[in-house]
């Protein structure tokens, strides 16, 4: 099978994309930071292995080249990303004191070998997580409010990895 290799300059435009969006929506409404919230809450009612596993099965058929940088057992790596999510969606109205743990998470990521060009694979898994798990609570509104959330948390992230331009000649 034909497997196409993506340039610089494909994964510069997808960051940049990501980046604009955000700077698009950084400040997120208070209607869409309790549309996430109250989202969350009817999904932290499932359990999340569960959660986790629906999400990283999406993940890992959509950019199987990332499966092996997951080294812990599926059910703990699924608590930590509902934690981490948790974590976020409870300090959504303190941004200041949430780009501090978002950045220090980046670090961490650059470190299990997470690149700029995973962010939009990962941000798709989740959104397609969070509307298998929502069901016919999921709406146009809140994808929006969840895909804003998300380009804020991805562009931190991106920004405080220190991906640059020229991170990708």
């Amino acid at each position: 099978m034909g497997r196409s290799v993506r340039g610089p300059g494909v994964v510069q435009r997808k960051v940049n994309r990501l980046l604009n969006i955000f700077y698009q929506h950084h400040c997120m409404t208070e209607k869409q930071i309790t549309l996430i919230k109250n989202s969350w809450k009817l999904l932290r009612k499932i359990d999340p292995v569960l959660i986790g596993d629906v999400f990283y099965s999406k993940l890992f058929i959509d950019l199987p080249q990332v499966a092996h940088l997951f080294k812990t057992p599926r059910p703990q790596q699924s608590e930590k990303l509902i934690a981490m999510i948790s974590l976020i969606v409870r300090r959504l109205h303190n941004l200041d004191e949430l780009n501090k743990e978002i950045e220090e998470l980046a670090v961490r990521h650059v470190s299990y070998g997470a690149k700029p060009e995973h962010y939009a694979a990962i941000g798709k898994a989740l959104l397609w997580t969070l509307e298998r798990g929502l069901g016919y609570d999921w709406n146009k509104e809140l994808e929006q409010a969840w895909q804003a959330c998300y380009a804020m948390l991805s562009a931190t992230m991106i920004k405080a990895a220190g991906y640059t331009s020229k991170t990708f000649r």
